[in-house]
């Protein structure tokens, strides 16, 4: 078993610490393979909003850099930790233009057979803001979300209660986490998810002449099909089923609202 750690930290601070802790914990139990990826030293160039990757694929997109060798990392792992300092309380600049310069996974997702984690640390506040956002954005790309932690770390020799409180939640995380990973089934989504599929599947299906790519891609994955309840063939609540379809059948109305109005 692969555990890719997206390391968005710039240093081997409190988050590298912490997922270390986190990889022993869980090495006592599985002998899964631990890889970071250290951001700082990967050749991303900032996103230039020129819209290419949407319109007419990624591979058009202008910047010239890992983007691809990182997505296939991604690919082959069986798991990914996002892992990120709170820096003004968010994710650090780093993990930030690595999620941008993903930002056709958004509309083109495709991480459904892998699960995800979600590890921050901070000083003092913004833990609830930075692991929301992971959390959002790795469910949007595909990924089951498996689980969420959040440490305070205070410096290299925090308090012995602290360090003891963490060493607790990083115990119960990994043994959590080692649970979903030896599940084979994905779970069956949320509402929130169910009702994200259906606007999209809603949207992309009129959108054809603006975002050709983006349709064809929701297209062939077959997507747009009659009866077709979500990205993959997992149960679904019937509630969460109505939801959704409710909401892409207002996401049409309004698209063709707008289009009229144009």
């Amino acid at each position: 078993m692969k555990i890719l750690v997206i390391m968005g930290s710039p240093r081997k601070g409190n988050t590298f610490r912490a997922c270390e802790e986190f990889r022993e914990i869980l090495q006592q139990d599985c002998a899964a393979e631990f890889e970071y990826l250290w951001l700082k030293d990967r050749h991303l160039l900032p996103c230039k909003g020129c819209l290419s990757c949407f319109s007419r694929g990624e591979e058009k997109c202008p910047n010239r850099d890992e983007v691809p060798t990182l997505e296939q990392k991604l690919l082959e792992a069986d798991a990914v930790v996002f892992a990120s300092p709170v820096y003004g309380f968010n994710v650090t600049g780093l993990m930030k233009t690595f999620i941008d310069r993903f930002s056709y996974v958004f509309h083109r997702p495709r991480f459904f057979d892998k699960k995800a984690f979600v590890l921050v640390t901070a000083g003092v506040l913004g833990l609830n803001d930075a692991i929301s956002y992971l959390e959002k954005v790795a469910g949007l790309w595909g990924f089951e979300v498996v689980g969420t932690t959040g440490l305070i770390m205070t410096n290299d020799n925090p308090p012995r209660s602290l360090a003891e409180k963490n060493k607790k939640i990083l115990t119960k995380a990994a043994k959590e986490f080692l649970t979903a990973l030896q599940r084979n089934k994905r779970k069956s989504p949320g509402i929130m998810d169910v009702i994200v599929f259906h606007s999209g599947r809603a949207a992309f299906s009129q959108l054809e002449k603006v975002s050709p790519f983006d349709y064809q891609y929701w297209k062939n994955k077959g997507w747009f099909s009659p009866g077709r309840q979500y990205f993959v063939d997992i149960p679904v609540n019937p509630l969460f089923l109505a939801a959704g379809r409710i909401a892409g059948w207002m996401t049409i109305r309004q698209i063709r609202k707008d289009t009229v109005l144009d």
